[in-house]
């Protein structure tokens, strides 16, 4: 590859007139109103952050130092950094309705090699999360059937890394593979699911917490900060991870019927009340039980259990299961969605870009779902949770260049949502995330370093290749009139 194609790669931007099309027949189909895109989102953003990742940032662990009541803090300035994020997802929802989300935004105004490292990093980050939301489920599992009266076998439990005498985490390979069939059916199927799933989720964090607050001892909440605010920094990298989820949503865009209009509302409502409901219920969490004797895996289910109501700590285990899912399927559609449209540019094989009569891409729909599986598995809880967090944070700083970038080259482009303060909101948005990417641990580094090196062979050997908007690609040949 000459300095001069290198070039040419670089600076190539699929044009906007290209991907602001609604009525576009692109083989999937548009079935999703303002409100099923707002379960979506509040799907993917309300589950293990709730359920799992609250008390193990409260607690610690055993791998980090405990953050105790101030999870609160770690939330908020995770949401805050979210916020500015988000507000950029919304712009970029309202002017480009196509699948793809950050990977299609960095393309549009930042170029396709950007473009396609940031798709690559959302192809891992997506999946990883598909993953580490079943290593949470199985906590509840696990915790669910100890309250009907039946064991789990310790071995099936998770790994040596997370359960002593743990080989392989069985009830999150199942549950994996579980949500890849619901998500196989289509998105109308999909979405129904998810609005009734939504739903009850909403309704059980609402008892959760009215229940939950005749049991709060102030006594709790001293030490508020027991390890400092470096350690509250490290926990707001660490519940990164659920604060997001909007971002996935938006990969559906072109399955939705009025996406320019309903997309930047769903992915704001979303937001909104996902961080309402997690103020609320860490409050609740760290005021119910001291932190240290929070459970890292089930924390809302051991609380419960503490202050002497073992049933309500089985019915928040078994719909604790229930609502986690949600998460899975919104982040198992955003990998799909990502990967489909990857493949549609030639940046992937064309293979993976076909759709049955469901409108929906099998291939990559099984694909990712198994390998959510097999991560799902074999690795501990954190070390899966960082990586996707360094991978969305990516993504976040990709976005929020995007639409300053955008902005500027593009201002009288119309726009059905506008953020305000440009550009101090998206900057702020690049500052926050690269400020907590830095938190996370060095080898989540080195994991995310090696995947971006794997992107680029790829990228090097086949994407620039095949690519649609290079003249000289492999599927521009193909069409009548191509230079030879």
């Amino acid at each position: 590859m000459s300095t001069r194609d290198l070039s040419q790669s670089i600076m190539r931007r699929k044009p906007l007139n290209e991907v602001d099309d609604e009525h576009v027949k692109t083989g999937l189909f548009r079935t999703l109103g303002l409100w099923q895109l707002t379960a979506i989102g509040v799907g993917g953003i309300i589950g293990i952050g709730i359920f799992t990742l609250a008390g193990l940032v409260a607690n610690g662990g055993g791998e980090a130092d405990p953050v105790g009541p101030a999870v609160l803090i770690s939330f908020l300035i995770a949401g805050l950094a979210s916020a500015a994020a988000a507000l950029s997802y919304a712009e970029f929802a309202g002017m480009i309705p196509r699948a793809g989300s950050a990977y299609t935004y960095g393309y549009v105004a930042l170029g396709e090699v950007i473009g396609w490292f940031i798709g690559w990093d959302l192809l891992l980050e997506y999946i990883a999360i598909v993953a580490v939301v079943a290593i949470g489920i199985s906590g509840y599992f696990s915790e669910f059937m100890a309250g009907v009266g039946l064991e789990v076998p310790v071995w099936m439990q998770g790994t040596a890394d997370t359960v002593e005498g743990g080989v392989i985490n069985l009830p999150a390979i199942v549950v994996c593979l579980f949500i890849t069939w619901i998500l196989s059916r289509g998105t109308k199927t999909f979405g129904r699911f998810e609005l009734v799933a939504v739903g009850l989720k909403v309704l059980l964090i609402l008892f959760i917490i009215g229940l939950g607050f005749f049991f709060v001892n102030a006594e709790n909440y001293t030490p508020f900060m027991p390890s400092g605010f470096g350690a509250v920094f490290a926990g707001a990298a660490t519940v990164f991870f659920a604060v997001f989820g909007y971002d996935a949503m938006s990969t559906a865009a072109e399955e939705a019927t009025d996406g320019k209009k309903h997309m930047p509302k769903a992915i704001l409502l979303s937001l909104l009340v996902a961080m309402t409901l997690y103020v609320l219920a860490t409050l609740v969490l760290t005021g119910m039980q001291n932190y240290t004797e929070i459970s890292p895996t089930a924390g809302f289910a051991s609380a419960f259990q503490n202050v002497g109501l073992p049933v309500i700590a089985t019915i928040i285990s078994a719909f604790a299961v229930l609502s986690i899912l949600t998460v899975m399927l919104t982040f198992l559609l955003g990998v799909t969605r990502v990967w489909f449209a990857m493949s549609r540019d030639g940046l992937l094989p064309r293979w993976f870009s076909a759709t049955d009569k469901h409108g929906t891409p099998q291939r990559v729909t099984w694909i990712a779902g198994i390998a959510a599986a097999l991560l799902a598995g074999v690795f501990p809880i954190r070390a899966v949770a960082d990586l996707t967090n360094i991978g969305i944070l990516a993504a976040f700083v990709v976005t929020c260049l995007a639409v300053i970038v955008l902005r500027y080259k593009r201002p009288d482009e119309p726009r059905t949502f506008k953020l305000p303060l440009m550009p101090v909101v998206p900057a702020f948005g690049v500052i926050a995330s690269l400020f907590l990417m830095l938190q996370l641990h060095w080898e989540t580094w080195v994991r995310f370093g090696v995947w971006l090196v794997i992107g680029l062979l790829i990228y090097w050997f086949y994407g620039r290749r095949h690519s649609l908007m290079n003249p000289h690609s492999p599927r521009q040949q193909l069409k009548p009139g191509a230079p030879s």
